[in-house]
């Protein structure tokens, strides 16, 4: 009988030669691995990827990225930072992944990505690097948890960075931000009532009563095809014509609207200076004061020039411009006849083209901002009877002549002066484009139909979006001057 030995096999799993491959789990963030990309890992090197982001990410301020505060009023661990979050959710978007679970399967598959980003590493000694990469990335559930308890704030302040970044690239004689444009993007809601084949009442569709269960933040609103004035017909529609014309190209969803503040520089690009997100039900012109006080704040003076929609035509958005040293581009709308006239000091004229004089003043609170309005009224009765009659005689003539209601600031004026068709009005109105382009890069990173449910949720996306759109930009300049 022939008998065999076997060879002794050892079935412990070999420990890795600390001498090749093993990395430090202590190490600096993006900021400064960008500065001394010699001293990162070979591995690191050797990854595209990882390299790839460290050009992109590395010239935001991470050094003072806002951190949530360690010392909180109930007990827990001490929290993770957000910087490894904030620039995860950066790959996230530039790599178009739809979904948490797809980013994290992305971190997994490139685990020098996941050691530069900066997550906290579990130590493995049988790991090939030192660390277990799929421990180390944090799960679906909080990547999407930390996104939606993020604050704002510490994403505002890297949207900022990256306009000082640009500034600096800019060359000195360019006027950035002399000149400015404004305009919102809906964001449709990650509901069924959104869904056209989810099978759903139409009236359980479009009640603004009934929330969306999956998403308790959305608001329903109307995205419409045109704020302008209509142009006039040659005879009046019926009234059912008139609502299919007004109404069949409008778009009733449930979502968000996302509201910006971009300037362009001919010959470099557009870029964002300031964006802010609400509710779908929120008008255009509540975007307004707030993204001006962004817009100042990362200026440090007061935008002269402004190219608008005819959604934001407010006499307080004319007022703004007028006070600041310029004028605002901003088309007529059917709430804004262009047929009043003024005199030299700023009296309406009437239909036989006297100045009416000031009455009497009073405040009107009605609407986002109250405004002090005045009643003028006829010359020839005011202030004291003149005794002529009225040239054209008015049919308002026997009833005590006419009488007009308007604001009396430079903005309500100026909506009614403006001339919409002079070479300044049209030179500066092209300025929007600077909106439609940063519109569309915004549309082609996912922002109108984000995957998400939490109104905080998809605020801070969208802020990373413009983030990563002036990002880009910062890198094309520098190429351009390379």
């Amino acid at each position: 009988m022939i008998s065999f030995s076997l060879p002794t096999v050892n079935w412990r799993p070999r420990r890795q030669d600390k001498s090749v491959g093993v990395v430090p789990l202590e190490r600096s963030n993006l900021s400064q691995l960008a500065a001394a990309p010699a001293n990162l890992p070979e591995f690191v090197h050797q990854c595209p990827v990882a390299m790839k982001y460290l050009h992109l990410l590395g010239p935001l301020d991470w050094d003072n990225c806002p951190e949530r505060p360690e010392h909180r009023p109930w007990p827990g661990p001490k929290p993770q930072p957000r910087a490894p979050f904030v620039a995860a959710y950066l790959v996230k978007l530039h790599e178009q992944k739809k979904y948490m679970s797809g980013l994290r399967d992305y971190l997994i598959e490139h685990p020098a990505l996941v050691w530069l980003l900066g997550f906290k590493l579990e130590a493995d000694s049988f790991a090939r690097h030192g660390f277990d990469v799929e421990a180390s990335v944090p799960s679906r559930k909080q990547l999407g948890r930390v996104l939606r308890e993020l604050d704002n704030a510490a994403l505002q302040f890297l949207l900022s960075c990256t306009i000082d970044l640009i500034r600096r690239e800019l060359p000195p004689e360019v006027n950035f931000g002399q000149e400015i444009s404004m305009d919102t993007k809906h964001i449709v809601a990650w509901v069924q009532q959104n869904n056209p084949k989810a099978w759903l009442k139409e009236s359980e569709r479009l009640d603004k009563t009934r929330q969306p269960q999956a998403d308790r933040d959305c608001k329903l609103g109307c995205k419409k095809k045109s704020n302008q004035q209509p142009k006039s017909a040659d005879q009046p529609a019926s009234g059912k014509q008139k609502r299919a014309t007004q109404f069949s190209s409008d778009q009733y969803f449930w979502g968000y609207n996302s509201g910006t503040v971009t300037t362009k520089v001919p010959g470099y690009g557009e870029f964002v200076l300031a964006e802010l997100t609400q509710t779908f039900d929120k008008g255009d012109t509540t975007f307004f004061f707030p993204l001006m006080a962004a817009t100042e704040a990362r200026l440090g003076f007061q935008p002269p020039f402004g190219a608008l929609d005819a959604g934001f035509e407010a006499w307080y958005v004319f007022d703004y411009f007028h006070q600041a040293g310029g004028f605002a581009a901003i088309p007529a709308t059917e709430r804004n006849p262009l047929n009043r006239q003024f005199d030299a000091e700023g009296l309406p004229l009437c239909a036989a083209g006297l100045s009416q004089p000031l009455l009497s003043t009073f405040n009107n609170r009605r609407g986002l901002v109250p405004q002090q309005m005045g009643r003028y009224g006829c010359p020839l009765l005011h202030p004291q009877p003149t005794g002529a009659n009225c040239p054209i005689d008015h049919k308002k003539w026997p009833t005590g002549g006419c009488l007009l209601k308007m604001g009396i600031s430079p903005g309500a004026r100026l909506r009614y002066q403006l001339d919409r068709k002079s070479a300044a009005y049209k030179k500066l109105y092209r300025q929007r484009s600077a909106t439609e382009r940063i519109n569309s890069q915004a549309t082609e990173l996912g922002i109108e139909q984000p995957r998400l449910r939490n109104q905080r949720a998809i605020a801070n996306q969208t802020t990373l979006i413009y983030v990563l759109i002036n990002l880009r930009a910062v890198h094309r300049l520098r190429d351009r001057a390379a």
